[in-house]
């Protein structure tokens, strides 16, 4: 097995868990989905077997590609004289990397922790059995124009995302592109809320406002 044909793998491979990740989104949304419609409990945690799947697979994946990416460096770095078995080495950084796991590995996958959270705070805003509950959770929001607008664009916002960490609220996409901004020169991001203190947003601090997207997605119709 050639450099070449290992490149090319491991790209294949990275894809792979592009996939993985649309599939636990998908996962999530029906999750959430099930919460506001009252399905049976039992549903719910059929989801979250799968989120948990998910999570095992996306673990393997990446033992996978950090033990082709660890043999590969390793053997450029030593540059033996004959080339050695790649694949061999590699499958047993990746049996090494396997024998390690624990259930704990998998509860703390970004995507399940997020899954976990969103879950929870969709649970805490429907757990009203009634839907005049429901009603007044929209109405309230509702009565605030100025949830609508992100303090980063100051547009009406298309997918809202809340801070877990000072609960306020702005664009998905403007507010990841700042992080992502504020990354590349090695500054922590203070939140763009006038007034608030919190100084350092983070990407695993956001979670989608269920609650806002609904009501802003019922002003659109209308």
């Amino acid at each position: 097995i050639s450099f070449n044909a290992i490149d090319s793998a491991l790209s294949s491979l990275k894809n792979c868990q592009s996939d993985i990740n649309s599939g636990m989104d998908v996962a999530t949304q029906v999750a959430l989905d099930l919460v506001e419609s009252f399905n049976d409990e039992e549903d719910v945690n059929s989801m979250e077997k799968v989120m948990l799947e998910y999570a095992t697979m996306d673990r393997e994946l990446n033992h996978y590609i950090k033990a082709f990416e660890e043999t590969i460096n390793q053997v450029k770095r030593e540059k033996p004289e004959n080339l050695p078995d790649l694949e061999n080495l590699a499958q047993e950084k990746f049996l090494e990397m396997q024998s390690k796991n624990s259930d704990s590995d998998l509860q703390r996958n970004e995507k399940y922790m997020c899954f976990k959270e969103q879950l929870k705070e969709m649970k805490k805003q429907y757990g009203n059995d009634t839907f005049e509950q429901i009603d007044e959770d929209i109405a309230v929001v509702s009565r605030s124009q100025t949830n609508f607008i992100c303090p980063i664009t100051q547009m009406t916002m298309k997918k809202p995302v809340r801070n877990k960490v000072c609960g306020h609220i702005y664009e998905e996409d403007a507010i990841l592109e700042m992080i992502q901004t504020q990354k590349q020169k090695k500054k922590k991001v203070r939140c763009p809320k006038m007034g608030c203190s919190h100084d350092d947003v983070k990407g695993s601090d956001l979670v989608p406002d269920g609650i806002l997207k609904r009501v802003l997605d019922s002003q659109k119709k209308q």
